[in-house]
């Protein structure tokens, strides 16, 4: 069945948004990029930004994951490539693929009147709101940042907060490889590996209509009533050329 995009527009609002859609960005840039959004809105805190992107392979630990919810061989990690990054957000352990979704909200929570905890709740709902068009039923659980299908968790939330500006955020699984997610914990013991919206929903489904629909819901769920999207940011145009006479000399 075809979805139809959903309309749903703050008209009351003119707070605006600025939507960075960049395909696959090496993890390291995407955090660079963030920090200088979260730098430019804690002087500016008129101003927000979304980044939905993609990441090659690779683990992150948040504060409450350690390297015994890693239950790949380092042997294996090491074949693989697969670099492991120690973050400052919140969560546990996530492994990033191709196949899922990344968003980055850089948004200034004491603007927004917004604490931590409510700032997680309005992100899970927005989260909850998407899976809903979908037609799949998910749940949060009391003390975890996070959605769950059973007992699979299908969205990871984790934030960090720097001068009352949030960034990191969540992973959104639409159809990466699930095999490679049973040697990672990200939930509690006996909890099974993480699933994605395409086994959810039991069909194919096309990255940019979820896309389209998660920044609907954010959009209407923190009231921005203007929205503009981008396919590039140039400080990741500097920063690769910059890498790129790195690696000449």
């Amino acid at each position: 069945m075809r979805l139809e995009p959903v309309q749903l527009v703050n008209n009351d609002s003119d707070k605006a948004l600025q939507v960075y859609l960049l395909g696959s960005v090496e993890f390291e840039d995407a955090l660079a990029l963030q920090r200088l959004l979260a730098f430019q809105t804690a002087g500016d805190a008129g101003s927000s930004a979304l980044i939905l992107c993609e990441h090659p392979p690779l683990i992150t630990v948040g504060r409450q994951g350690s390297r015994e919810h890693i239950l790949f061989d380092p042997e294996e990690l090491q074949i693989r490539r697969w670099p492991i990054r120690w973050v400052n957000r919140g969560g546990g352990c996530l492994l990033h693929l191709p196949g899922q979704l990344a968003i980055y909200p850089i948004l200034a929570l004491d603007q927004m009147e917004l604490g931590v905890e409510a700032y997680l709740e309005k992100l899970q709902a927005v989260l909850a709101s998407l899976l809903a068009d979908f037609s799949i039923p998910c749940v949060s659980r009391a003390g975890q940042a996070g959605l769950w299908v059973g007992n699979r968790m299908i969205a990871s939330l984790g934030v960090a907060v720097r001068d009352w500006v949030a960034y990191f955020g969540a992973a959104l699984n639409v159809n990466p490889d699930l095999n490679l997610f049973r040697l990672i914990r990200t939930g509690q013991p006996g909890d099974g590996p993480m699933t994605s919206v395409e086994r959810e929903r039991r069909g194919p489904l096309r990255q940019p209509l979820v896309r389209e629909r998660f920044i609907e819901h954010f959009a209407f769920q923190f009231a921005f009533g203007r929205t503009s999207l981008f396919f590039h940011h140039p400080f990741l145009e500097r920063r690769a050329a910059s890498d790129t006479v790195a690696v000449r000399s």
